[in-house]
């Protein structure tokens, strides 16, 4: 069944960003201050957000098609190159003067983080910039043959409401299913979506009410926000109680297998990109959901933003 993911060509869109890690070790504390001194050793830079969701594509045997902003900064020409080693197209990366490229360094000792350092613009796009991904988006849709398009938001400025609205346009007029991983702020701009994968957290904070993780409450809020912002498809991960799914046909929760929990960052990509490939080949959500969670703790089972080891993957579901 999987061997359906091979060569299927997905779109994201969405805030890229670097992940760097600064390893170190600490021994004594500062005379300056009450604070660990961290002894670096090295620095490693990760492909993160929406362009870790391209690593994930391209790991399952996919083809991806990242379409963001970085800054005109030397981290974003490095954010680039870090695509080129991968393998990843990056001319669909635009650089824009005057806004940061996005940045998240976490300064690490013996696998623990000690703190994490921010650098970005969380700024909305000018007009100009969201014309010129229109036109990217339109050319990879006539051109490439997408299958799927992934919008990847961490409210960072790449997707506003506008450009929201006229991408799903452009999704409809070429009939192109699409899947969102959404931030709250831009929720209800996401209307009429084939797959809508929030986590708990996410969902509670845009119905700004309390929802425990059991079928009940579940069922209330998947009703409340597709009141708000109809999808076909809405999937809302929780952690370790797994994944609850519902459309027209069903609702039901999909546990997890119990794992030991290294790191969660990046778990969503990873969710988002083997979700993205099951709906551009049909599955149904309820074999998607199995997938994800599958997906999801495997990379939660490792330190940092990395993604799916597709033979551990392919071997767990069985199919190695």
């Amino acid at each position: 069944m999987l061997q359906e993911f091979f060569n299927k060509k997905v779109l994201i869109i969405g805030d890229v960003m670097i992940d760097r890690y600064v390893h170190g070790s600490v021994a004594r504390i500062s005379p300056e201050a009450p604070v660990p001194v961290l002894e670096w050793k090295k620095t490693e830079n990760r492909l993160g957000g929406a362009a870790n969701v391209a690593l994930n594509i391209k790991a399952l045997g996919a083809v991806p098609y990242l379409l963001g902003i970085a800054g005109d900064d030397d981290d974003g020409l490095l954010f680039r190159q870090l695509l080129a080693v991968e393998n990843i197209e990056n001319q669909h990366i635009i650089l824009v003067g005057g806004r940061p490229t996005t940045v998240k360094s976490r300064m690490m000792a013996g696998g623990q983080q000690l703190l994490r350092l921010d650098q970005e613009s969380t700024e909305d796009n000018d007009e100009s910039t969201e014309g010129i991904l229109l036109n990217k988006m339109r050319y990879l849709i006539e051109n490439e043959g997408i299958d799927v398009i992934v919008f990847q938001d961490y409210n960072k400025g790449l997707l506003t409401k506008t450009m929201i609205k006229k991408a799903l346009i452009l999704a409809q007029k070429y009939n192109i299913p699409t899947c969102v991983d959404p931030k709250k702020k831009n929720f209800a701009a996401f209307q009429n979506v084939t797959l809508f994968k929030p986590n708990l957290k996410e969902i509670s904070a845009f119905l700004n009410k309390n929802i425990a993780p059991n079928l009940d409450d579940l069922k209330l809020a998947s009703q409340e926000f597709r009141s708000k912002a109809n999808c076909k498809n809405l999937m809302i991960t929780l952690s370790e109680k797994g994944i609850f799914i519902e459309n027209e046909l069903k609702n039901m929760i999909l546990p997890t297998t119990p794992r030991p929990i290294a790191d969660v960052c990046g778990a969503g990509d990873t969710v988002i990109s083997v979700a993205a490939l099951g709906i551009a080949c049909g599955f149904d959500i309820e074999q998607i959901a199995v997938f994800c969670n599958v997906a999801g703790g495997q990379v939660c089972e490792e330190i940092g933003v990395v993604p799916i080891n597709k033979e551990r993957f392919w071997k767990e579901i069985g199919v190695l």
